[in-house]
């Protein structure tokens, strides 16, 4: 398997390359090659635990790892999580709810960045190379990508976040971790900037090679494709008789981007129901054709507080006929003004809906009062999507976060205490470290420059 740029100007790469490239040359995203066919696996497929399906969906796009070594990454990536299953399930009435939040950071970013983190080790291993990695998080990558590698010898982790935009309890899951290989800069602005930031730094050719720079954000490949698991997992569990619809909170579009390509490999969903919160610009897209940014609305499902969707240009590759001109044009059109109208998806893969924070918090209190069942803002926007919608076959609604990363939103409308969790309660008075920073690329590269290696 090879994998190409979504812009076209990049020639292809192996699944390694990709992994260490982040970014392709040209600005792009890489995606594979082809999409793989799934359809006449699905049966042998339907009883495999969720690490067993890994296993199998994992090498169709990764030929250049040999299947022992393969298979041991992923055992290592997933023995940390807290759940033999990886992923349970809660069936709230007519929606199940899938957990993919019993990692070590009590979040979905877990289950790809574990993986990744094991990627990263192997690969630099074997070329012997030291590797620094660029990320933006508006909240959870940021602990997930320094959990998945704190401490690892060939590898130094640089995370921007917002300052003051991220709960209190996702800062200390970052700065509170004092290895020598982990630096964490609180960028004085939005996500939004911290991403801006992040893609020039990448767009620095230059400046890229001789800093080895890594990208641990959902434009790495890897991630995505660690993230397709679960929905294959998902859908083989509930789509036996008919096809499931997935409710996906989303503001960077990497998850429900993951869902769309498990549903072109011929996993049973019917299709996918885009949940965005106040900061609506995908529910806008796929309902009217246009994607237009505006300003950054700042609400309680923070990690979805984003008006730029760094994945969406993924899904564009394939909605423009797979045409890397078109998507050059559609991004330079959209990097001047702000606003591009084409001809909407139409309903046959994706609904959308945007929330409210106040219909958020609804969420929260009636899926607690009813079923004595407790969720983080994120997948309450998810759950009041689910309901907005009849479908024929199971709704699974994916709950991203543990609800105790956020106990100020949980806690009012639930009652205090209502969300806890010891690993969080242990931060608490942990000594922390992080580096206030202009939100300009010079001020980043200079970081980068003084405490990375070249």
């Amino acid at each position: 398997m090879r994998y190409i740029s979504t812009r076209g100007d990049t020639p292809s790469i192996a699944f390694t390359d990709a992994v260490i490239t982040g970014l392709a040359p040209d600005g792009g995203l890489l995606i594979p090659e082809q999409i793989p066919s799934v359809e006449g696996r699905l049966e042998s497929w339907r009883g495999c635990s969720f690490v067993e399906l890994a296993k199998q969906l994992i090498p169709l796009f990764v030929d250049d790892i040999p299947a022992k070594d393969l298979s041991r990454l992923i055992d290592e990536a997933y023995a940390s999580f807290d759940d033999p299953e990886i992923v349970p399930f809660a069936q709230l009435g007519e929606v199940q709810v899938a957990e993919l939040f019993h990692g070590p950071t009590l979040a979905f970013k877990d289950i790809a960045l574990q993986l990744l983190g094991q990627l990263f080790e192997y690969i630099l291993g074997v070329r012997q190379q030291h590797l620094n990695i660029l990320g933006a998080t508006s909240g959870d990558t940021g602990s997930a990508a320094i959990a998945g590698v704190r401490g690892l010898p060939d590898i130094d982790i640089f995370i921007m976040y917002p300052q003051g935009r991220v709960s209190a309890l996702q800062e200390l899951q970052m700065t509170t971790v004092l290895d020598a290989n982990v630096h964490c800069l609180a960028v004085d602005g939005s996500f939004d900037d911290c991403q801006t930031l992040m893609k020039a730094l990448f767009g620095d050719l230059d400046f890229k090679q001789r800093y080895y720079l890594g990208a641990i954000n959902s434009v790495n490949w890897a991630r995505v494709l660690a993230q397709i698991v679960y929905y294959g997992y998902a859908s083989l569990r509930f789509g036996a008789q008919r096809p499931v619809t997935c409710v996906v909170p989303t503001g960077n579009f990497g998850n429900v981007f993951a869902g769309y390509l498990a549903k072109r490999m011929g996993f049973p969903i019917e299709k996918l129901i885009v949940a965005t919160n106040e900061n609506d610009i995908l529910s806008e897209f796929f309902n009217t054709g246009t994607y237009r940014r505006g300003e950054v609305r700042y609400t309680t499902s923070p990690a979805m507080d984003i008006q730029v969707a760094s994945n969406f240009e993924r899904f564009l590759y394939y909605h423009l006929g797979e045409d890397g001109d078109a998507v050059c044009r559609f991004m330079r059109e959209f990097a001047q003004s702000g606003s591009v109208t084409i001809a909407p998806p139409g309903s046959g893969d994706f609904l959308a809906t945007s929330v409210s924070v106040s219909e958020t918090n609804e969420s929260i209190r009636e899926t607690f009062e009813r079923w004595n069942y407790v969720v983080d803002p994120h997948t309450a926007v998810g759950l009041a999507a689910a309901h907005r919608f009849t479908m024929d076959g199971t709704k699974i609604c994916f709950a991203t976060a543990h609800p105790a990363k956020f106990p100020e939103t949980v806690d009012a409308v639930v009652g205090a205490g209502g969300a806890t969790h010891p690993r969080l309660q242990e931060l608490s008075g942990k000594a922390s470290r992080s580096t206030p920073i202009d939100a300009t690329v010079e001020a980043v590269s200079s970081y980068i420059k003084t405490h990375g290696r070249r």
